[in-house]
């Protein structure tokens, strides 16, 4: 055991020989951390990650220094898809013990695999834009945005949960109670999960047909393998009045058929071809009408045709080679080139374009931009990842002219790094030094202030 004052070797003495110190209290701070550590691991080996993250919590409250606590805080962080917090308690155990230490492998398996790393980020903003759906009351967005986060982290048991209670205020149950299940093999023992189950089963119950009560008149008795049900009053008929009572039945029936139910059938008939003779007008005037609405916009077409033909034979180069860039651009984003296609409308003089090719411009400008801008950055960062830094300055260059603020300052951090990879220092300056100002406190601000302070 190591002296918390002099750092000495103390074995198992309760005072440290070096210093004085006395040692009671620290080794029971730190077997009651440890013990809580035991209690995690032993919840984590059940499928128990909600207790296990809480008895980790109580150990690295008692010692923040328990490296093995830590790191399996972690690995459960990562097993219910909470990455971020994950990468955060292995960090911090690094940071306390640099060498010998597990967390160094998880985390150069985390960096060693960037398209991972690219996932985790489009996860966490899928499922804040679902969160941003569910409080402006647009459901069935937060459930596409959701189903897309659990096919990206099928583990992330937050996204299970969200997920579930949407489909619970949708009174869809089924579904619900299915998500709750996938949900609960993860952490088997989630206090928030049990309670929606607990919710969808009382619902379920709730909406379920109750039996139907038995009849008080019937009484029922064993005969062998069968049950037997009939009257309590059962009186024998003789055959006379059994006869009579069939001829009356009969009667009364051919008399209930001729007054009462063949005029409602005449009747029900009759107002059915009535109905349909309506519909059927209905729909003739109507195709009649669709047929005219169709003729018309058939002429205004025409019309416009001819118009446009006109205005073709007085349009100059630069008007042709301005539509032409713009069904260029359209051809490259319907094809799924997305670079293409936004570097092609970034291209195009707007000034030779009518007001509705502008508005058609406009149109499909703001549809390709943020594809774009998003086709950009990961192309860049792509080509920075392969060492290719003149590439990736080209790329990420027009991000940053698009959003200095892209990815939360991971474009401009990138692209300082490509400049000073490729040996253009004055330029990666003026990016770090853009990282340092508005992200202070981050991992990159630190390394842009490194490279800063090397350069002056």
């Amino acid at each position: 055991m190591i002296c918390y004052r002099c750092g000495m070797d103390v074995g198992k003495k309760e005072t440290c020989p070096s210093c004085g110190a006395d040692l009671h209290v620290f080794f029971k701070v730190i077997r009651i951390s440890d013990a809580y550590y035991n209690c995690g691991l032993a919840q984590a080996q059940v499928h128990n990650l909600s207790g296990a993250i809480e008895s980790l919590k109580r150990s690295l409250k008692f010692n923040k220094r328990n490296i093995p606590a830590r790191n399996l805080l972690g690995l459960v962080y990562y097993e219910i898809g909470e990455t971020v917090s994950a990468l955060s308690e292995w960090v911090l155990s690094e940071s306390y013990q640099p060498d010998g230490n597990d967390a160094n492998r998880y985390l150069e398996d985390a960096q060693r695999n960037r398209n991972q790393l690219a996932a985790i980020n489009q996860t966490i903003k899928k499922f804040n834009q679902a969160l941003y759906y569910c409080r402006q009351d647009s459901r069935d967005l937060a459930v596409i945005q959701l189903k897309k986060v659990l096919s990206m982290n099928p583990r992330l048991v937050k996204a299970h949960q969200l997920l579930a209670l949407l489909y619970i205020e949708e009174d869809k149950l089924d579904l619900a109670k299915k998500t709750l299940r996938s949900a609960q093999k993860i952490d088997t023992d989630n206090t928030l999960t049990l309670r929606y189950i607990k919710e969808v089963n009382a619902r379920l119950k709730e909406g379920a047909p109750e039996k139907k009560k038995k009849n008080d008149d019937l009484i029922s008795y064993q005969s062998g393998n069968e049950t037997i049900i009939m009257p309590k009053r059962f009186k024998e008929s003789s055959l006379g009045s059994t006869v009579l009572s069939v001829v009356i039945g009969l009667a009364v029936g051919v008399l209930v058929s001729a007054f009462l139910i063949v005029p409602s059938v005449r009747s029900q008939a009759n107002e059915e071809a009535q109905q349909k003779l309506i519909e059927a007008s209905d729909t003739v005037s109507s195709s009649a009408q669709t047929i005219k609405d169709l003729q018309d916009q058939i002429d205004d077409l025409q019309t416009q045709l001819e118009e446009k033909e006109q205005e073709e034979a007085e349009v100059d180069t630069a008007q042709i080679d301005a539509y032409e860039d713009m069904l260029d651009a359209y051809s490259a984003y319907a094809s799924g080139d997305i670079i293409s296609a936004g570097a092609q409308i970034d291209s195009i003089d707007t000034s030779y374009l009518s007001a509705r090719a502008k508005s058609i411009y406009n149109s499909m400008k703001e549809v390709v931009d943020e594809q774009y801008i998003e086709a950009l950055y990961d192309e860049g960062y792509a080509f920075y990842a392969d060492g290719d830094y003149e590439s990736a300055v080209i790329d990420l260059q027009k991000v940053e002219d698009y959003d200095m603020d892209y990815a939360a300052g991971n474009g401009a951090y990138y692209l300082a790094q490509s400049y000073r990879r490729g040996g253009d220092l004055d330029s990666a300056r003026e990016y770090y030094q853009y990282v340092l100002d508005n992200y202070p406190g981050t991992e990159r601000a630190k390394t842009a202030k490194n490279y800063v302070n090397a350069q002056e």
